[in-house]
């Protein structure tokens, strides 16, 4: 793999749970699934090892890690509520 795969990577997993957060945010389970589907996909490029990047690479990474985990935040913002309901549903009965 590449420096310019490794950014490839990132680049395509920072959309995909880009679309993921959308997905969440509108109630789309069927979408939001299908892309996690994706994503997990994209991820398992990765399970092998990644070459460590320098330079621009680097910081490129960098910001793309920061957008991943702000993609993240933003469908735990949308889900952890729901779960919590549930749990809550599924420990009254």
């Amino acid at each position: 793999m590449t420096a310019n795969d490794v950014l490839a990577m990132y680049e395509n997993l920072n959309n995909l749970t880009g679309q993921m957060a959308s997905a969440a945010q509108g109630g789309d389970w069927k979408g939001f699934d299908k892309l996690g589907a994706e994503a997990k996909t994209e991820a398992r490029v990765a399970a092998g090892g990644v070459p460590a990047l320098d330079g621009a690479k680097r910081l490129r990474k960098i910001d793309l890690l920061k957008q991943l985990m702000a993609n993240d935040r933003a469908i735990r913002d949308v889900t952890d509520p729901w779960m919590g309901q549930l749990e809550r549903a599924m420990a009254a009965h």
